[in-house]
């Protein structure tokens, strides 16, 4: 079984468990690496985020656990790095880039909160056309720099379950995923098949679709399987369901 994990959050960000809590789970599901994600700060939203005086701690804590159970796991400090963070993202063993809001004017839009949430948005700033925010969402995905894994591309669909807000097959849908992989392949990232929405009754399936990693596969990218935990139980879950995903 895949016993790797690198988008981890921890109780610096929006995660229930300390790092050390997170490690004794992995130790004890026998994980040979595990990586922590904390989402960078937000300066329009300290919500979800780990705050600014918190960072260094954060590092700090991470590289203690490095060498305090270097004999039992290889543990790793990432950063999750919104597209919209100001905070610098060098520093870290790796970072997960990722789209969680989109900004229209001076205001920044949160696509994977709540249904409603996403749904007024589309309503108030594209005329309740669910093609064009998509649009939007993939042109922003498509400007990810820096990163070595791209979080959960299609984010776009967590309340999308059943094609209950918009068709993915739709022409205007498939182009601008299709641009933003472009795009993104020529750089060599990792995608990440990011079992999260699962875990938390969102979605059936991980992130990207199959249909989208099908297209990555074709076009000699490559992907990683991700659980995008938010509590240590979720460790790695339904990673034995779909490590066959991986190419």
């Amino acid at each position: 079984m895949y016993l790797c994990d690198l988008h981890i959050h921890t109780n610096y960000c929006d995660g229930a468990d300390t790092p050390e809590e997170i490690v004794l789970e992995a130790i004890q599901k026998g994980m040979s690496r595990i990586g922590f994600s904390a989402h960078s700060y937000t300066y329009f939203d300290e919500s979800y985020c780990i705050k600014k005086d918190k960072i260094q701690a954060y590092k700090d804590e991470i590289s203690q656990l490095k060498e305090k159970y270097n004999d039992k796991i290889e543990i790793l400090c990432g950063i999750e790095q919104d597209f919209y963070s100001n905070e610098r993202a060098d520093g870290y063993d790796y970072v997960i880039g990722s789209v969680h809001y989109l900004k229209t004017g001076d205001k920044f839009i949160p696509i994977d909160l709540s249904a409603d949430c996403l749904t007024n948005a589309v309503r108030k700033y594209y005329n309740g056309d669910f093609y064009k925010i998509a649009e939007d969402y993939f042109s922003t995905v498509a400007k990810i720099k820096n990163a070595q894994i791209i979080g959960h591309f299609d984010l776009i669909t967590k309340f999308n379950e059943g094609f209950c807000l918009f068709d993915e097959s739709d022409e205007r849908y498939v182009n601008a995923y299709k641009n933003a992989l472009d795009m993104l392949l020529k750089q060599d990232v990792i995608f990440e098949i990011n079992t999260g929405a699962i875990s938390r009754g969102f979605k059936n399936e991980p992130y990207p679709s199959r249909v989208i990693l099908d297209y990555i596969r074709k076009n000699g990218g490559k992907t990683i399987l991700s659980s995008d935990c938010h509590k240590k139980e979720a460790l790695m879950i339904n990673f034995d369901k779909y490590q066959s995903w991986v190419f």
